[in-house]
């Protein structure tokens, strides 16, 4: 069946194109009516030939173009491989639930043994168009949400950061005016010889208030307006990747009733709205665990067994561990060896991901509350900025230039400069019921882990309490994590147990491992996504144990 092409002399692109025209050799002529009985189309030329050898046959012109078929400009919008514009999306690789063309076939995917033709997939598919088409409806209209607030979090980023500069800039002002204002009390009733004296001290006041400023308030400044510079990148990246999924989703949803039996367009459709529910972080893809692994973080200087408070794992699949035990934060390579460590001034307690080189990490104890920034550069770690806090510090994770810091019992928002925005949540029912905290990949819950009454709650991004999860497997719960696909991960500190939620529905996925696999006194849990394996840090052990899934 011919569709669409380029005019020859003419930026004009015709979305159907004449059959009999075709067949003719004529120039391209764009088609006005479609035969269901011959699936061709016709000019209005050629329509009255084809009527009158063809009496009975029903043709349905272009206000009927619903009752045509794909037309070969949106066929070939729909298959097009999105890094490979010139190349046909033909193939599946079920090991990473990806649609493939021959060039990522050939890039990414030569080394997986479950590449499948998508036409060998589809044989035995059936169609359920309705389903699709609501599941579609309902996709559309959080990716809707989620580039509201995506385009909101930019706007709150950089008026969080311009406030800060501001601050600074007046604090500045200030402290020569106080200086000022008090060399000035001192000359009243002086001698010309005093006065000379107290304007050189007021001279070398200004100096000292502003070499303080040049030398560690200007590179405070410099270094939070790159993380913000960052941030935003990250997110602007992330806002065009959902609109251009939203923009094929659109048109899936907007052909739904064309795609009839084209079981190709079909199956990938329903793949990409599995890429739309990772991007909202709503995939219920369940994890199985294929081996496991243990690996010695122990190093020379350390003066304790290991006690591995938070883990973290930047994009380049390099690996962050915080030891509590012995007060520093080490670096692992991708085979997990030790490759670079930072000893910190009290232990840390929590650590997150702020840019792709540069990690926050708290320091708590009874008289240090401190959040210390970490670059990783080169395989080496390198401390930068910190600011203080007024409490406690258990914790603290990030998304979208706003950081979520907790002690015991509440839940704090700060800005990255270090501004206490405000208390999100507290619970003064026990000693340690905000105990960890994780983030949904699109920022909108929060799920934290309740050790005195055994429970994983989840709360809006605001702080309401959304559900409750209790489980016979989740005893004393820990460490918490939320994937890129938002799949959620919990470990029971006296059940030995790590844990697959469904936070939506509040139920048990799946029991992922068990003291029979090594796990004992679980503190933290990570997925990293280079290596598609889970990370377990244990209190009180000198290895963490790895599950490839």
């Amino acid at each position: 069946m011919a569709f669409s092409s380029s005019v020859k002399g003419s930026d004009e692109v015709k979305d159907y194109i004449c059959n009999a025209c075709e067949d003719q050799n004529n120039e391209e002529t764009s088609a006005d009516f479609y035969c269901k009985q011959c699936d061709r189309f016709y000019c209005g030329n050629c329509i009255d030939h084809h009527g009158k050898a063809l009496a009975k046959h029903t043709a349905f012109g272009r206000v009927d173009i619903d009752k045509w078929p794909v037309s070969k400009k949106d066929l070939d919008f729909l298959q097009t491989c999105d890094e490979h514009r010139n190349n046909k999306l033909d193939k599946f690789c079920k090991e990473h639930r990806q649609l493939c063309c021959p060039q990522c076939v050939s890039d990414q995917h030569s080394q997986c043994s479950k590449v499948f033709p998508i036409s060998g997939l589809t044989s035995t598919q059936s169609t359920d168009l309705q389903g699709l088409s609501m599941k579609l409806e309902t996709i559309l209209r959080d990716m809707k949400s989620l580039q509201k607030n995506q385009e909101a979090s930019m706007q709150t980023l950089q008026g969080s950061y311009t406030e800060h500069e501001g601050s600074v800039i007046q604090q500045l002002c200030l402290n020569i005016n106080t200086t000022v204002d008090a060399c000035s009390d001192s000359t009243v009733s002086m001698s010309d010889e005093n006065e000379q004296y107290i304007k050189d001290n007021l001279c070398k006041s200004v100096n000292s208030i502003l070499g303080k400023f040049d030398c560690s308030t200007v590179k405070e400044l410099i270094d939070i307006k790159d993380e913000v510079k960052n941030i935003q990148g990250s997110i602007t990246d992330s806002f065009y990747k959902c609109i251009r999924l939203n923009n094929e989703l659109s048109r899936y949803h907007d052909l739904i009733q064309k795609i009839g039996d084209n079981k190709e367009l079909y199956f990938i459709a329903t793949v990409k709205c599995e890429q739309a529910l990772t991007m909202l972080g709503k995939s219920g893809h369940v994890f199985t665990v294929q081996g496991k692994s243990e690996h010695n973080v122990k190093i020379p200087s350390d003066s304790d067994t290991c006690c591995i408070a938070a883990i973290c794992v930047i994009p380049n699949g390099q690996v962050l561990l915080a030891d509590s035990s012995n007060k520093t934060v080490k670096l692992l390579d991708q085979q997990y060896w030790v490759v670079s460590h930072c000893s910190v001034n009290s232990e840390p307690r929590g650590m997150c991901e702020i840019t792709p080189s540069n990690v926050a990490v708290v320091l708590n104890d009874d008289n240090t509350h401190e959040v210390q920034f970490i670059t990783v550069s080169q395989s080496q770690l390198f401390p930068g900025r910190k600011f203080w806090l007024q409490h406690r510090c258990e914790g603290i994770a990030h998304d979208q230039g706003d950081l979520f810091i907790w002690s015991d019992t509440a839940l704090f928002k700060y800005s990255l400069s270090g501004k206490q925005v405000c208390r999100l949540y507290q619970d003064i029912s026990g000693d340690y019921t905000v105990w960890k905290c994780a983030v949904s990949p699109t920022g909108d819950k929060l799920y934290i882990s309740n050790w005195d009454h055994k429970k994983l709650l989840t709360l809006a991004r605001d702080g309401t309490l959304l559900a409750i999860f209790i489980d016979p497997e989740l005893a004393y719960p820990l460490g918490v994590h939320a994937t890129p696909a938002g799949q959620v991960l919990v470990c029971g500190y006296w059940s030995n147990t790590v844990l697959q939620v469904d936070c939506v529905e509040m139920k048990k996925l799946a029991t992922l491992a068990t003291e029979k696999d090594g796990v004992l006194a679980p503190w933290s849990v990570f997925f990293n996504s280079t290596t598609s394996s889970i990370i377990v840090g244990q209190y009180g052990s000198n290895s963490i144990l790895v599950l490839r899934v």
